[in-house]
Protein backbone atom coordinates (compact mmCIF):
# COMPACT_ATOMS: atom_id res chain seq x y z
CA UNK A 1 0.00 0.00 0.00
CA UNK A 2 0.99 3.49 -0.95
CA UNK A 3 1.09 6.06 1.78
CA UNK A 4 0.02 9.44 1.02
CA UNK A 5 1.40 12.57 2.22
CA UNK A 6 -1.98 13.49 4.07
CA UNK A 7 -1.88 10.05 5.20
CA UNK A 8 1.27 10.29 6.44
CA UNK A 9 0.42 13.38 8.72
CA UNK A 10 -2.82 11.98 10.21
CA UNK A 11 -0.96 8.34 11.04
CA UNK A 12 1.62 10.96 13.16
CA UNK A 13 -1.19 12.71 14.89
CA UNK A 14 -0.81 16.73 12.82
CA UNK A 15 -4.05 18.26 12.70
CA UNK A 16 -3.70 20.58 9.67
CA UNK A 17 -1.62 20.63 6.88
CA UNK A 18 0.25 24.06 6.09
CA UNK A 19 2.24 25.16 3.41
CA UNK A 20 5.22 26.52 3.52
CA UNK A 21 7.33 28.41 1.15
CA UNK A 22 10.87 27.21 1.61
CA UNK A 23 13.38 30.01 -0.23
CA UNK A 24 16.27 28.10 -1.94
CA UNK A 25 19.24 28.68 -0.05
CA UNK A 26 21.68 29.96 -2.31
CA UNK A 27 24.78 29.59 -0.45
CA UNK A 28 27.22 27.26 -0.66
CA UNK A 29 29.45 27.09 3.16
CA UNK A 30 32.13 25.81 1.19
CA UNK A 31 35.46 27.06 -0.92
CA UNK A 32 33.38 25.46 -3.60
CA UNK A 33 30.73 28.80 -3.59
CA UNK A 34 33.07 31.64 -3.77
CA UNK A 35 32.19 34.33 -6.38
CA UNK A 36 35.57 34.65 -8.50
CA UNK A 37 36.21 37.81 -10.14
CA UNK A 38 36.15 37.62 -13.85
CA UNK A 39 34.53 33.97 -13.54
CA UNK A 40 31.62 33.08 -16.48
CA UNK A 41 29.11 31.32 -14.32
CA UNK A 42 25.69 30.46 -15.14
CA UNK A 43 24.01 31.74 -11.95
CA UNK A 44 26.22 30.69 -9.69
CA UNK A 45 28.99 28.30 -9.09
CA UNK A 46 29.12 24.88 -11.19
CA UNK A 47 29.79 22.08 -8.57
CA UNK A 48 30.52 18.98 -10.84
CA UNK A 49 32.50 17.04 -8.23
CA UNK A 50 30.14 15.50 -5.55
CA UNK A 51 27.79 13.11 -7.84
CA UNK A 52 24.94 14.96 -7.01
CA UNK A 53 21.59 15.25 -9.32
CA UNK A 54 22.14 18.13 -10.71
CA UNK A 55 17.89 19.15 -11.60
CA UNK A 56 17.30 18.18 -8.01
CA UNK A 57 14.31 16.49 -6.47
CA UNK A 58 10.66 16.43 -8.01
CA UNK A 59 8.12 19.29 -7.44
CA UNK A 60 6.14 16.67 -5.78
CA UNK A 61 8.85 15.58 -3.20
CA UNK A 62 9.25 19.47 -2.92
CA UNK A 63 5.74 19.56 -1.57
CA UNK A 64 6.13 16.40 0.47
CA UNK A 65 8.75 18.21 2.27
CA UNK A 66 6.85 21.35 3.14
CA UNK A 67 4.29 19.61 4.52
CA UNK A 68 6.63 17.62 6.93
CA UNK A 69 7.78 21.17 7.83
CA UNK A 70 4.43 21.33 10.16
CA UNK A 71 5.69 18.26 12.36
CA UNK A 72 9.23 19.24 12.56
CA UNK A 73 8.80 19.72 16.41
CA UNK A 74 8.13 16.04 16.81
CA UNK A 75 10.63 13.43 17.09
CA UNK A 76 10.80 11.48 13.48
CA UNK A 77 10.38 7.50 15.38
CA UNK A 78 6.80 7.57 13.20
CA UNK A 79 8.17 8.26 9.91
CA UNK A 80 11.27 6.71 10.17
CA UNK A 81 9.03 3.76 10.79
CA UNK A 82 6.66 4.19 7.35
CA UNK A 83 9.39 4.89 5.82
CA UNK A 84 11.06 1.25 6.63
CA UNK A 85 7.98 -0.41 6.11
CA UNK A 86 7.55 1.01 2.74
CA UNK A 87 10.59 0.33 1.20
CA UNK A 88 9.72 -3.22 2.80
CA UNK A 89 7.05 -3.73 0.82
CA UNK A 90 8.94 -2.50 -2.36
CA UNK A 91 11.77 -5.03 -2.00
CA UNK A 92 9.54 -7.61 -0.81
CA UNK A 93 11.41 -7.92 2.55
CA UNK A 94 10.28 -8.12 5.92
CA UNK A 95 10.77 -4.69 7.65
CA UNK A 96 13.28 -6.15 10.25
CA UNK A 97 15.53 -6.25 7.26
CA UNK A 98 15.84 -2.71 6.19
CA UNK A 99 17.78 -0.16 8.18
CA UNK A 100 17.82 3.89 7.36
CA UNK A 101 20.30 5.71 7.79
CA UNK A 102 21.50 9.65 8.18
CA UNK A 103 22.84 8.87 4.44
CA UNK A 104 24.03 5.18 3.43
CA UNK A 105 27.28 6.86 4.51
CA UNK A 106 25.96 5.91 8.11
CA UNK A 107 25.52 2.66 6.80
CA UNK A 108 29.23 2.17 6.18
CA UNK A 109 29.89 3.45 9.47
CA UNK A 110 26.97 0.94 11.52
CA UNK A 111 29.31 -1.82 9.20
CA UNK A 112 32.43 -1.09 10.48
CA UNK A 113 31.54 -0.59 13.94
CA UNK A 114 29.58 -4.16 13.72
CA UNK A 115 32.43 -5.74 11.91
CA UNK A 116 35.45 -4.33 12.44
CA UNK A 117 38.02 -3.57 15.35
CA UNK A 118 41.45 -4.19 16.43
CA UNK A 119 42.88 -7.45 14.82
CA UNK A 120 40.48 -7.04 11.54
CA UNK A 121 40.78 -6.45 8.26
CA UNK A 122 38.64 -4.39 5.83
CA UNK A 123 39.16 -5.49 1.97
CA UNK A 124 38.30 -3.15 -1.16
CA UNK A 125 39.21 -1.81 -4.20
CA UNK A 126 41.46 1.08 -5.24
CA UNK A 127 40.15 3.58 -6.45
CA UNK A 128 36.82 3.13 -4.60
CA UNK A 129 34.56 5.17 -2.60
CA UNK A 130 36.43 5.03 0.39
CA UNK A 131 34.67 6.53 3.00
CA UNK A 132 34.18 3.58 4.93
CA UNK A 133 38.36 3.18 4.80
CA UNK A 134 37.75 6.02 7.92
CA UNK A 135 35.20 4.28 9.81
CA UNK A 136 37.56 1.07 9.25
CA UNK A 137 41.01 2.94 10.56
CA UNK A 138 38.60 4.82 13.48
CA UNK A 139 37.60 0.85 14.86
CA UNK A 140 41.55 -0.27 14.92
CA UNK A 141 40.87 -1.80 11.59
CA UNK A 142 43.56 -2.82 8.56
CA UNK A 143 42.59 -1.64 5.05
CA UNK A 144 43.91 -3.76 2.28
CA UNK A 145 43.13 -1.93 -1.12
CA UNK A 146 43.50 -3.86 -4.27
CA UNK A 147 44.42 -2.30 -7.50
CA UNK A 148 41.41 -2.67 -10.08
CA UNK A 149 41.85 -4.43 -13.09
CA UNK A 150 43.13 -2.89 -16.27
CA UNK A 151 38.90 -2.54 -17.55
CA UNK A 152 38.55 -0.45 -14.12
CA UNK A 153 36.64 -3.79 -12.72
CA UNK A 154 37.12 -4.85 -9.28
CA UNK A 155 40.40 -7.53 -9.06
CA UNK A 156 38.09 -9.95 -7.41
CA UNK A 157 40.43 -12.86 -8.25
CA UNK A 158 43.43 -10.49 -5.97
CA UNK A 159 41.26 -9.62 -3.82
CA UNK A 160 40.08 -13.35 -2.75
CA UNK A 161 43.89 -14.06 -2.45
CA UNK A 162 44.18 -10.88 0.13
CA UNK A 163 41.53 -12.29 2.24
CA UNK A 164 42.57 -14.61 5.30
CA UNK A 165 41.70 -15.08 8.51
CA UNK A 166 41.83 -11.39 9.75
CA UNK A 167 39.27 -10.25 7.00
CA UNK A 168 35.42 -9.39 8.72
CA UNK A 169 34.45 -7.23 6.14
CA UNK A 170 34.66 -6.62 1.93
CA UNK A 171 33.58 -3.16 0.56
CA UNK A 172 32.04 -3.70 -3.20
CA UNK A 173 31.10 0.21 -4.95
CA UNK A 174 29.16 -2.01 -7.95
CA UNK A 175 28.68 0.48 -10.28
CA UNK A 176 31.74 1.67 -9.05
CA UNK A 177 33.14 5.47 -7.97
CA UNK A 178 35.24 6.93 -9.11
CA UNK A 179 35.35 5.09 -12.47
CA UNK A 180 32.05 4.73 -13.27
CA UNK A 181 32.23 0.65 -14.07
CA UNK A 182 30.74 -2.61 -13.47
CA UNK A 183 31.51 -5.39 -11.92
CA UNK A 184 29.87 -8.73 -13.35
CA UNK A 185 27.41 -9.78 -11.50
CA UNK A 186 28.31 -13.40 -11.81
CA UNK A 187 31.95 -12.88 -11.09
CA UNK A 188 30.59 -11.02 -7.92
CA UNK A 189 28.57 -14.08 -6.98
CA UNK A 190 31.51 -16.60 -7.60
CA UNK A 191 33.53 -14.41 -5.44
CA UNK A 192 31.55 -14.27 -2.38
CA UNK A 193 31.04 -18.03 -2.15
CA UNK A 194 35.06 -18.48 -2.36
CA UNK A 195 35.00 -16.21 1.11
CA UNK A 196 35.13 -17.43 4.40
CA UNK A 197 31.89 -17.30 6.35
CA UNK A 198 33.15 -15.12 8.80
CA UNK A 199 33.30 -12.23 5.82
CA UNK A 200 30.01 -9.87 5.48
CA UNK A 201 30.12 -8.31 2.29
CA UNK A 202 28.81 -4.75 1.79
CA UNK A 203 27.24 -3.87 -1.78
CA UNK A 204 26.89 0.04 -2.31
CA UNK A 205 24.19 0.36 -5.21
CA UNK A 206 24.11 3.91 -4.59
CA UNK A 207 24.52 4.41 -8.73
CA UNK A 208 22.12 1.58 -9.39
CA UNK A 209 19.06 3.56 -11.28
CA UNK A 210 21.84 5.18 -13.46
CA UNK A 211 23.07 1.34 -14.93
CA UNK A 212 20.23 0.82 -18.03
CA UNK A 213 20.82 -2.15 -19.72
CA UNK A 214 23.46 -4.39 -19.14
CA UNK A 215 23.66 -7.82 -19.41
CA UNK A 216 26.10 -8.21 -16.76
CA UNK A 217 24.48 -6.57 -13.71
CA UNK A 218 21.77 -6.88 -11.64
CA UNK A 219 21.12 -5.24 -8.26
CA UNK A 220 21.38 -7.67 -5.46
CA UNK A 221 18.01 -5.94 -3.85
CA UNK A 222 15.87 -6.94 -7.28
CA UNK A 223 17.55 -10.20 -7.50
CA UNK A 224 19.05 -11.06 -4.43
CA UNK A 225 20.77 -14.65 -3.35
CA UNK A 226 20.67 -16.77 -0.79
CA UNK A 227 23.45 -15.27 1.55
CA UNK A 228 23.05 -13.99 4.74
CA UNK A 229 26.28 -12.59 5.01
CA UNK A 230 25.71 -10.05 1.98
CA UNK A 231 24.77 -6.25 3.01
CA UNK A 232 23.33 -3.99 0.25
CA UNK A 233 22.99 -0.14 0.48
CA UNK A 234 21.30 2.54 -0.81
CA UNK A 235 20.71 6.47 -1.36
CA UNK A 236 18.57 8.61 -1.86
CA UNK A 237 21.12 11.24 -2.89
CA UNK A 238 21.69 10.55 -6.34
CA UNK A 239 18.70 9.78 -8.85
CA UNK A 240 16.16 10.71 -6.02
CA UNK A 241 18.16 14.08 -5.47
CA UNK A 242 17.93 14.14 -2.05
CA UNK A 243 21.97 14.62 -1.23
CA UNK A 244 21.28 17.42 1.11
CA UNK A 245 18.49 15.38 3.42
CA UNK A 246 20.69 12.85 4.02
CA UNK A 247 18.94 9.96 3.79
CA UNK A 248 19.77 5.47 2.88
CA UNK A 249 19.51 2.56 3.81
CA UNK A 250 20.29 -1.29 3.92
CA UNK A 251 18.78 -4.40 3.21
CA UNK A 252 20.26 -7.33 5.11
CA UNK A 253 19.36 -10.55 6.74
CA UNK A 254 17.29 -10.04 10.12
CA UNK A 255 19.99 -10.88 12.48
CA UNK A 256 22.90 -8.63 10.46
CA UNK A 257 20.01 -5.46 10.44
CA UNK A 258 20.07 -6.54 14.48
CA UNK A 259 23.60 -6.08 14.43
CA UNK A 260 23.91 -2.61 12.00
CA UNK A 261 21.25 -0.93 14.10
CA UNK A 262 22.63 -1.30 17.26
CA UNK A 263 25.18 1.31 15.85
CA UNK A 264 22.97 3.44 14.54
CA UNK A 265 22.17 7.18 15.54
CA UNK A 266 18.96 7.24 17.30
CA UNK A 267 16.19 9.00 15.46
CA UNK A 268 18.93 9.67 12.43
CA UNK A 269 16.50 9.77 10.02
CA UNK A 270 14.81 13.34 10.31
CA UNK A 271 10.57 13.59 9.17
CA UNK A 272 11.23 16.01 6.69
CA UNK A 273 14.00 13.63 5.09
CA UNK A 274 11.58 10.38 5.78
CA UNK A 275 8.57 12.42 4.05
CA UNK A 276 10.84 13.42 1.24
CA UNK A 277 12.11 9.81 0.93
CA UNK A 278 8.40 8.68 0.76
CA UNK A 279 7.61 10.46 -2.11
CA UNK A 280 10.35 9.68 -4.21
CA UNK A 281 9.59 5.81 -3.73
CA UNK A 282 6.40 6.78 -4.72
CA UNK A 283 7.17 9.46 -8.02
CA UNK A 284 8.09 6.74 -9.92
CA UNK A 285 7.68 9.05 -13.19
CA UNK A 286 10.11 11.06 -12.08
CA UNK A 287 12.82 8.44 -11.72
CA UNK A 288 12.37 7.24 -15.23
CA UNK A 289 12.78 10.55 -16.86
CA UNK A 290 15.96 11.56 -14.65
CA UNK A 291 16.86 8.02 -15.42
CA UNK A 292 16.59 8.73 -19.19
CA UNK A 293 17.93 12.68 -19.06
CA UNK A 294 21.15 11.16 -16.93
CA UNK A 295 21.64 8.70 -20.24
CA UNK A 296 20.92 11.68 -22.39
CA UNK A 297 23.52 13.59 -21.00
CA UNK A 298 26.41 10.76 -20.42
CA UNK A 299 25.92 10.52 -24.42
CA UNK A 300 26.31 13.92 -24.68
CA UNK A 301 29.53 14.44 -22.34
CA UNK A 302 30.77 10.99 -24.62
CA UNK A 303 29.85 12.91 -28.18
CA UNK A 304 31.60 16.19 -27.02
CA UNK A 305 34.96 14.36 -25.23
CA UNK A 306 35.26 12.33 -29.14
CA UNK A 307 35.00 15.64 -30.90
CA UNK A 308 38.06 16.47 -28.93
CA UNK A 309 39.59 13.20 -29.48
CA UNK A 310 39.86 12.84 -25.45
CA UNK A 311 39.86 9.32 -23.92
CA UNK A 312 36.90 8.50 -21.53
CA UNK A 313 36.26 5.46 -19.62
CA UNK A 314 32.63 3.94 -20.05
CA UNK A 315 30.51 4.46 -17.32
CA UNK A 316 27.32 3.52 -15.66
CA UNK A 317 27.15 6.20 -13.58
CA UNK A 318 26.07 10.04 -13.59
CA UNK A 319 29.42 11.10 -13.58
CA UNK A 320 32.64 10.40 -15.97
CA UNK A 321 36.08 9.14 -15.73
CA UNK A 322 38.14 11.74 -18.32
CA UNK A 323 41.89 11.72 -19.08
CA UNK A 324 42.96 14.88 -19.10
CA UNK A 325 46.16 14.39 -21.19
CA UNK A 326 48.18 16.43 -17.93
CA UNK A 327 48.37 16.18 -14.25
CA UNK A 328 44.47 16.66 -13.21
CA UNK A 329 45.55 19.31 -10.60
CA UNK A 330 46.20 21.95 -13.65
CA UNK A 331 43.17 20.97 -15.34
CA UNK A 332 41.24 21.21 -11.71
CA UNK A 333 42.79 24.74 -11.28
CA UNK A 334 41.86 26.24 -14.38
CA UNK A 335 38.28 25.03 -14.03
CA UNK A 336 38.35 26.83 -10.28
CA UNK A 337 39.27 30.05 -11.99
CA UNK A 338 36.12 29.92 -14.39
CA UNK A 339 33.87 29.17 -11.35
CA UNK A 340 33.35 25.63 -12.17
CA UNK A 341 34.69 22.82 -9.30
CA UNK A 342 36.25 19.50 -9.94
CA UNK A 343 37.44 16.77 -7.58
CA UNK A 344 41.13 16.36 -6.46
CA UNK A 345 42.75 13.34 -9.21
CA UNK A 346 42.89 10.05 -6.69
CA UNK A 347 45.44 7.70 -6.64
CA UNK A 348 47.19 6.08 -9.45
CA UNK A 349 44.96 7.86 -11.60
CA UNK A 350 46.42 11.36 -11.29
CA UNK A 351 45.71 12.48 -15.27
CA UNK A 352 41.95 11.40 -14.70
CA UNK A 353 39.54 13.84 -13.60
CA UNK A 354 35.77 12.79 -12.26
CA UNK A 355 33.21 15.19 -14.02
CA UNK A 356 29.43 15.08 -13.08
CA UNK A 357 26.86 15.66 -14.82
CA UNK A 358 25.45 18.51 -14.38
CA UNK A 359 22.56 20.27 -16.07
CA UNK A 360 22.72 21.14 -19.76
CA UNK A 361 23.59 24.70 -19.34
CA UNK A 362 26.56 24.27 -17.25
CA UNK A 363 27.70 21.13 -19.53
CA UNK A 364 27.87 23.57 -22.39
CA UNK A 365 30.19 25.75 -19.87
CA UNK A 366 31.70 23.26 -19.01
CA UNK A 367 33.16 22.49 -22.97
CA UNK A 368 33.66 26.24 -23.16
CA UNK A 369 36.34 26.33 -20.48
CA UNK A 370 37.51 23.67 -21.30
CA UNK A 371 38.51 24.72 -24.86
CA UNK A 372 39.89 27.57 -23.33
CA UNK A 373 42.70 25.57 -21.49
CA UNK A 374 46.13 26.69 -21.93
CA UNK A 375 48.91 23.91 -23.27
CA UNK A 376 50.12 21.41 -20.77
CA UNK A 377 52.62 22.31 -18.48
CA UNK A 378 56.38 21.35 -19.56
CA UNK A 379 57.79 19.52 -16.73
CA UNK A 380 61.52 20.59 -16.27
Amino acid sequence: MVITRRALLRRLGAGAVVGVAVPFLGCISHAEGRQLPGARHVGGPVLLNRNENAYGPSEKVLAAMREALSLIHRFPRKASDILQGEIAIRHAVKPDQVVLGCGSTEILRMAAAAFLGPGKTLVLAAPSFDVITYYARGTGADVVAVPLTKRYAHDLDAMAHRTDTSTSLVYICNPNNPTGTLTPRGDLELFMRKLPTTVHVVVDEAYHHYVGGSSTYASFIDHPIDDSRVIITRTFSKIHGLAGSRIGYAIASSPVARRLSSYRLLDGVNVVAANAALAALDDVEHLRTSAQRNTDDREEFFNQANARMLRTIDSHTNFVMLNAGRPAEELVEHFEKNNIFLPRPVGAMSNYVRVSLGTAAEMVEFWHVWDLLPPPKMSM
